[in-house]
């Protein structure tokens, strides 16, 4: 999610146990499609080949392509099942024909499924080939990060605690990170409340930017931290969707819908 300055009165869905059950079969299916597509993620593969295999699954798993058709200010509307961002792509990134995997590229895919009114999203950056271990580094602190931040959904702490120590744990290892997306609530809707920021402002002012909430049982939402081998910074092409570093740096980006439960944090887009 791009980041923006929240609302007046932002308000968050809470799910029930019934809501709960078509979210997970949502993330389930997310899942069906990234296990679909990995094994053919390799050298000489188009990324438009990775999202008709994706597209596919979810269709066959009684799944709508949730991506399809999504739009945001000045953008045309989105025509395929996933984003497919490679190297120095951050999200977004646009399946082609054209656009064919090499060894030692890394690519993020992201793909969202809409089944009976509920959405899944997730995403997850796979090695084409034999990468460097430098790059295989960045891939590891990214995922870690993700996990991190998950432990912290708990009820009873703040959001502010999870963006934290995503921030905590991606700057003890000396990268950047992409502040100017989020992750985001999901539900009924690909983008809801509560924004879902990978840091955390350190001065009032600044956390203007975004509504600290307590967590509470019910509430579901999309962790994806984006993170780069250089500054962070990025920017948009003019296609209004691709969005890149803008010093050409390796990025890595791991997404899990989740859910706050009394239990615990459990993983909606997971098998």
């Amino acid at each position: 999610m791009k980041l923006y300055r929240p609302q007046p009165h932002m308000t968050i869905s809470l799910k029930d146990q019934s809501e709960l059950r078509l979210m997970r079969e949502a993330g389930r299916i997310v899942a069906k499609a990234h296990e679909a597509v990995k094994p053919l993620i390799r050298p000489g593969v188009s990324t438009a080949e990775l999202d008709r295999v994706a597209d596919q699954v979810i269709r066959d798993h009684g799944g709508v392509p949730a991506f399809i058709g999504q739009q945001k200010p000045n953008s045309p509307p989105y025509q395929f099942a996933t984003t497919t961002s490679v190297n120095h792509q951050v999200v977004h990134g646009i399946p082609s024909d054209t656009q064919i995997l090499a060894d030692g590229d890394i690519i993020s895919f992201d793909t969202g499924v809409l089944y009976q009114g509920f959405i899944g999203d997730g995403a997850w950056t796979y090695a084409v080939g034999e990468i460097k271990p430098g790059v295989q580094r960045l891939l590891d602190v990214t995922e870690r990060a993700l996990y991190i931040g998950i432990e912290q959904a708990v009820v009873g702490r703040e959001l502010c605690d999870l963006s934290r120590a995503i921030q905590r744990y991606i700057d003890e290892h000396g990268y950047g990170i992409v502040r100017e997306y989020t992750g985001h609530g999901v539900g009924k809707k690909m983008w809801e409340e509560p924004q879902v920021p990978n840091w955390w402002p350190r001065n009032a002012k600044s956390r203007l930017q975004f509504d600290n909430v307590k967590l509470a049982a019910g509430m579901t939402f999309a962790i994806e931290p984006m993170v780069c081998s250089g500054t962070g910074d990025v920017r948009e092409l003019d296609d209004h969707w691709t969005v890149v570093t803008t010093d050409n740096s390796l990025c890595a980006h791991f997404e899990h819908t989740i859910a706050v439960t009394e239990d615990g944090p459990l993983i909606l887009t997971a098998l």
